[in-house]
């Protein structure tokens, strides 16, 4: 394989398919070392526009590209980098690679070529880590409940792994919602997690059941229904309430104005730095 050029600093490790359209990817720095994150921060992936792009992709071949030989196009600047923002889900203790959980933009630029890398090949891994979606304004004695749809697991999966998991002297809960069973991504580890953590509550959910191939035995509906109908509450043996919860919202922003809405009703507040709440959440949109 040729040299890389220097902006690509990182190496594809680990290439898991969830469904046809969601990826587990990590990538390992090569040549530098990962810096110190908190569980739910972000970092920056990138290829160049000459990357090639996954054959389930669109086509560009609406003026941002040229042709290719496979019916495809590479992008109308080859050597630019095409750079997006994805959440870590990896624990941030130790710090060898770096885990995202992807979803694939068939009109996208950057994610049909993530979807074409194989291991071993060169990407960019921006080596500054950010974000304020953290667990640092949660106070040591309050519970959390993280609600999240599709790839928006995927901070509460770095939370999970870095201490949530272990931390059994509060209530945690995990709703995650997508369309189908095989899209929802970190399934068998959150369930085998609940399992032996008595302390973590693990409720995965189904907006279309019928078209499970097998009957679906779990919720369905929306995160707002999962709320509604106090199924945390049976689980903790008392109501989460601003008194004593944090709540995290990640992902479809029709999900966190839902959730938004029943959440103020029940006196919840949303948290910003200057007005501090019980309301954290992260779009991504």
């Amino acid at each position: 394989m040729e040299k890389p050029p220097l902006s690509l600093n990182a190496r594809l490790i680990q290439r898991t398919e969830v469904s046809p359209g969601l990826l587990i990817l990590q990538a390992a720095p090569d040549g530098w070392t990962l810096p110190e994150f908190r569980p739910g921060q972000y970092t920056v992936l990138g290829l160049p526009g000459s990357a090639p792009r996954c054959v389930a992709a669109d086509s560009e071949a609406n003026g941002d590209g040229e042709n290719g030989e496979d019916g495809r196009t590479t992008h109308r600047d080859p050597v630019k980098i095409i750079r997006r923002a994805y959440s870590i889900s990896s624990s941030s203790v130790g710090r060898e690679y770096l885990e995202f959980y992807v979803m694939l933009v068939r009109s996208g630029e950057l994610t049909p070529r993530l979807f074409a890398l194989n291991v071993g090949d060169p990407l960019l891994m921006g080596p500054k880590i950010t974000g304020m979606f953290t667990l640092d304004s949660v106070p040591d004695d309050q519970h959390i409940v993280l609600f999240a749809t599709g790839t928006g697991l995927a901070p509460y999966m770095s939370m999970i792994r870095t201490s949530l998991a272990e931390n059994r002297h509060r209530r945690v809960a995990v709703v995650h919602g997508a369309y189908h069973s095989w899209d929802l991504g970190y399934r068998a580890e959150l369930t085998t997690l609940a399992r032996v953590c008595p302390h973590l509550t693990y409720v995965p959910l189904i907006s279309d059941p019928d078209h499970e191939p097998a009957p679906w035995k779990g919720q369905t509906g929306f995160c707002q229904d999962v709320w509604k109908s106090r199924a945390i509450d049976a689980d903790w043996g008392f109501r989460p309430s601003k008194e004593n919860t944090h709540i995290f919202l990640c992902g479809h922003p029709g999900m966190i104005q839902g959730m938004l809405e029943l959440l103020t009703e029940d006196g919840f507040e949303p948290h910003s730095r200057k007005s501090p709440g019980q309301i954290h959440l992260e779009k991504y949109w």
